[in-house]
């Protein structure tokens, strides 16, 4: 990849991630308080439905920015010269390696982010400096190994599904998608791939709250999709579902769609200045 296209996937998947993130995050603070041990009323219920936010805010664009950066460059490097057969698992190990990027950046944020969600009295600012005194740099990163389980799968569903339909799509019109189609596609891919990684997701949000020393704070997500399987059954691991699927279906859509929309901008705008350079 060039310089260029480096620049290209990074604003373009940091825009796109910072947009979704921020207008959907009502969605995500429902689907939090759903999943948590204490109940979605004791958690918080419909009040306070911003709280977190300021974590997200900051943690959202260079979280999609590596992502995507990641993304791009293991996908032109497995696509360099190799059948089109082995494009899905191209796509597979690209988005797997960009997840694993991406989390170190997007698990401290999250662990903030979750905690002041089912934390009615305290700020953001409080829970991170609470959560550093307590538990350290360590306790910032609770989490990182479900968060990483529960990524990869999701990835490994939803990008293959998109690249697919988008390839399929443009197939039978005959001409490249629109913006709108790649969404539409982002919008299906992203759905069906929350659906079926949701008890991971369950695990995840129950190891991030979990109080330090319990066996849940342990971060075992086989320990944590057990005891949540003994106490709620399968509901407990579907908690949240129809929040994290409506979120991550418009995620989708606007998230894959900004991104395709910002790239194809910034890249027709790399090409036209390099037209007008040759010509002076």
């Amino acid at each position: 990849m060039e310089r260029r296209d480096y620049f290209t996937s990074l604003v373009a998947g940091g825009t796109a991630g910072m947009c979704v993130d921020l207008i959907l995050f009502p969605l995500d603070t429902v689907k939090t308080r759903l999943q948590s041990p204490q109940g979605f009323s004791k958690s918080g219920g419909f009040r306070g439905i911003y709280s977190g936010v300021p974590s997200t805010a900051v943690g959202s664009f260079p979280n999609a920015a590596a992502f995507f950066v990641t993304y791009e460059t293991v996908k032109c490097l497995l696509h360099s010269g190799s059948s089109p057969y082995l494009s899905p698992l191209a796509h597979m190990a690209a988005a797997s390696l960009g997840e694993v990027v991406a989390c170190l950046i997007r698990v401290p944020s999250e662990v903030i982010k979750q905690r002041a969600q089912v934390s009615a009295t305290s700020t953001t600012y409080q829970v991170f400096a609470s959560t550093l005194r307590q538990e350290g740099i360590r306790g910032l990163y609770r989490g990182y190994k479900s968060t990483v389980l529960r990524e990869i799968p999701f990835s490994l569903v939803q990008f293959p599904l998109w690249e697919f339909l988008k390839d399929l799509w443009s197939w039978k019109q005959s001409r490249p998608l629109d913006s709108w189609q790649s969404a539409v596609c982002g919008a299906f891919a992203g759905g069906f791939a929350a659906a079926v990684t949701t008890p991971l997701d369950v695990a995840k949000t129950r190891i991030m709250l979990a109080k330090a020393g319990t066996s849940t704070a342990s971060g075992n997500v086989l320990l944590a999709l057990g005891d949540i399987w003994r106490m709620q059954g399968l509901t407990g691991l579907f908690a949240g579902i129809v929040p994290r699927m409506t979120a991550i279906s418009l995620g989708g859509f606007i998230f894959l769609g900004a991104y395709d929309k910002v790239r194809s901008l910034l890249m027709s705008t790399w090409k036209q200045q390099k037209m007008s350079s040759g010509r002076s």
